[in-house]
């Protein structure tokens, strides 16, 4: 079932693409051994081999964003599989109306849109849904991008019973929140390396479907890239190869300083294709 989204999903990114005036497909492999889930035992460290099919594309309205990220998981988080979809449609109002929204630091303001979606197979049994919406600032940057969005998320999740206490049946849906989001890729000054990644602030989403309270959310994903095409024999921006750090806080929502495995600090390895 879950390779049957993922081929969907990155069908229907394909189709959007034709009508772009640009579009950048890539396919990533990372890995590391020091993720972390909330509620493993002890807090224990997990591996994981992560696996991400990304379309990003541009056309007179605006951007797509779309990435399926396929994760399998170590022993310590029972060998699981995840598929976790993401889809951002960003309505730039420049291109829309003809007129500039430029202020300040900011060069030009958009709408973004979109949705989160996943299925994982371990013991809490993820199936997440969450749609956002909210306003995207485009930062002055000499080179690349700098985004900052402040989006509304409406999320709901259906776990294994077993992991709620009794507390909830059903698809349980957490009170609307806000995440503060920044989105970036810009060039070091280093030849052919360049630093990429976003990072998200997540509010409070009130009671859990276990009963406990949530708290806020902290999560830093980074990552320095260096285009390695030349050397090969391939197009600039063609392969990349790097390393990362990934920070997360309070992991969905649960406290970290009361719940195993809810804060992650975690490095990690990746290379990329473009096509």
């Amino acid at each position: 079932m879950k390779k049957k989204i993922a081929l969907v999903a990155m069908a229907a990114a394909a189709v959007g693409a034709q009508a772009a005036d640009w579009s950048d497909t890539s396919l990533a492999y990372s890995t590391g051994t020091n993720f972390k889930e909330p509620y493993t035992a002890g807090g224990d460290t997990i591996a994981k081999n992560i696996v991400t099919f990304k379309n990003v594309s541009g056309d007179k309205y605006g951007q797509n964003f779309f990435a399926a990220d396929m994760l399998q998981s170590g022993g310590n988080n029972d060998s699981a599989q995840e598929v976790y979809l993401a889809y951002r449609r960003l309505i730039d109002l420049q291109k829309v109306t003809g007129k500039s929204y430029a202020f300040g630091p900011v060069k030009d303001v958009g709408i973004t849109a979109g949705f989160d979606f996943n299925t994982k197979n371990d013991f809490y049994a993820s199936k997440k849904r969450m749609l956002v919406a909210g306003p995207t600032f485009m930062m002055d940057v000499k080179q690349g991008f700098f985004d900052i969005s402040l989006l509304a998320l409406n999320e709901s999740n259906d776990p294994n019973v077993a992991s709620r206490n009794g507390y909830s049946t059903g698809r349980y849906h957490y009170a609307n929140h806000v995440d503060l989001n920044f989105a970036w890729s810009v060039p070091t000054g280093i030849n052919n390396l360049g630093f990429e990644g976003w990072g998200d602030y997540i509010g409070y989403k009130g009671t859990m479907e276990n009963g406990v309270g949530s708290s806020k959310e902290t999560h830093i994903y980074s990552a320095l890239m260096y285009d390695v095409s030349a050397p090969i024999g391939a197009a600039k921006n063609t392969f990349k190869l790097g390393a990362g750090y990934e920070y997360w806080k309070n992991k969905f929502g649960n406290d970290g300083s009361s719940v195993a495995g809810a804060t992650a600090k975690t490095p990690f390895v990746k290379a990329e294709y473009h096509f």
